[in-house]
C-alpha cells in the first residue's frame, strides 16, 4: 500500500520500522520540526526524520497543517505534496500537530493512529504515564479510525499488555511501541487483503484523559498516600522525573525508584508529618506519606547520575 506516515518521537520510529520492513511503500513521513536540544541546543532532528532520512523517504516538516492558521504557507504546501503523492492511508503516532478535515478525507483509507491505550480509558496527552500513576492493571494499544475529535474515532484493533509491579514509564513505552508497531501492520494488511476490521465505536462509559505531563508535578506530594506516590516514581521515570527535599541538600534531589510501606503505629496515629524522615540507611529513605511510608532505593543529586540508596549515603552529608 501508499502509505503516507506521521510521527515524531522513538514511539512512532518502530512503527515506521515495522511499515517499511514489512514492504509497504512510504510515500512520505511527516514529523515535527528539528528543535534545539542540548547544552548546545542544536537544532535535532525527531527519531521519525533520521529513520526517513536512512530509509530515502521524502520528508515533509510543516509547522501546522491549519490552511487557515498561523502557518498556512506550511499547510498549502503539505497539501499539496499530499494530493501529488496520493496515499492509500495515513498512519499517525505520536505526530505533535491536530489533524484538520483536509488531512482526514484526503487518503483513501483514512488516518489510522496508534494510540498507547485502550480506548477509551486515557485519551489525551500522556496515557502511558497516566496509566501506571492510576495503578491500572492493564494497558495496551488500540488502531483507531481518526477523527476530528480527540482520540474519539472508532477502533479497529486492540492489543492487550499487563502491568508489571515494577513497571516504569520507560518500559511500559517500549513495550507499547512493540505492540503498536506490529498491530498497525496487521491492520495494514487486512486492508491490503481487502479484509478491513470493522469499526467498533468507542463506548461512553470508561471515558478518561490523560493530561499532558507538566513538571510542575515533578515534586512529590507527602501529603498523597505512600502507594500514589511509588506509582508516580514509576510513571514518571523518565520524564518529568520526581523531585524530593533532603536535609542539607540546597536543591531537590531525583527520585528514580521507590516503594510504599505499610504504615507504621506512629506514623498512622499522626505524631510524624507527611514529608518528614522516618529514618535513613542503605536499604533507604523512609519518608512519612499521608497514608503509609514511601521508602526511597535510588536518588540522583543535581548534576550527578542515577544511584542506589548505599552509594548515595556514602557521600550524602545531611
Amino acid at each position: 500500500m501508499r502509505v503516507a506516515f506521521a510521527g515524531t518521537p522513538e514511539f512512532a520510529r518502530q512503527a515506521l520500522d515495522a511499515l517499511i520492513g514489512a514492504g509497504h511503500r512510504i510515500v512520505c513521513v511527516l514529523t515535527q520540526p528539528d528543535r534545539p536540544s542540548g547544552r548546545g541546543m542544536k537544532r535535532v532532528p525527531s527519531s521519525v526524520k533520521q529513520a526517513a532520512i536512512e530509509a530515502g523517504i521524502p520528508v515533509l516538516q510543516p509547522r501546522s497543517l491549519r490552511l487557515d492558521g498561523k502557518y498556512p504557507e506550511d499547510a498549502r504546501d503539505a497539501e499539496a505534496a499530499l494530493r501529488d503523492l496520493a496515499p492509500d492511508v495515513m498512519v499517525v503516532a505520536a505526530y505533535g500537530l491536530i489533524l484538520p478535515r483536509w488531512v482526514l478525507d484526503l487518503p483513501r483509507h483514512g488516518c489510522l493512529n496508534i494510540h498507547a491505550s485502550l480506548l477509551p480509558r486515557w485519551r489525551g496527552a500522556a496515557p502511558i504515564q497516566r496509566a501506571i500513576e492510576a495503578g491500572d492493571a492493564v494497558s495496551g494499544v488500540t488502531i483507531m479510525q481518526m477523527d476530528a475529535g480527540l482520540d474519539t474515532g472508532d477502533m479497529l484493533h486492540r492489543v492487550e499488555r499487563p502491568l508489571t509491579a515494577d513497571e516504569t514509564g520507560a518500559s511500559l513505552h517500549d513495550g507499547l511501541a512493540a505492540d503498536g508497531a506490529r498491530a498497525i501492520v496487521d491492520v495494514l494488511a487486512w486492508l491490503a487483503a481487502g479484509h478491513a476490521p470493522v469499526p467498533v465505536p468507542q463506548p461512553e462509559a470508561g471515558v478518561c484523559y490523560a493530561d499532558k505531563l507538566q513538571k510542575s508535578e515533578s515534586a512529590l506530594d507527602f501529603s498523597r498516600s505512600a502507594g500514589e506516590l511509588a506509582r508516580r516514581v514509576r510513571a514518571f521515570d523518565p520524564f518529568p522525573g520526581t523531585t524530593m527535599p533532603l536535609p542539607g541538600m540546597d536543591q531537590p534531589v531525583k527520585v528514580w525508584a521507590a516503594r510504599a510501606l505499610p504504615a507504621t503505629g506512629v506514623i498512622g496515629n499522626g505524631a510524624l508529618a507527611p514529608g518528614a524522615i522516618v529514618a535513613m540507611g542503605p536499604d533507604g529513605i523512609d519518608v512519612a506519606t499521608a497514608d503509609g511510608v514511601l521508602r526511597v532505593t535510588a536518588l540522583q543529586k543535581p548534576g550527578g547520575r542515577r544511584q542506589p540508596v548505599a552509594e548515595f549515603m556514602r557521600s550524602y552529608r545531611g
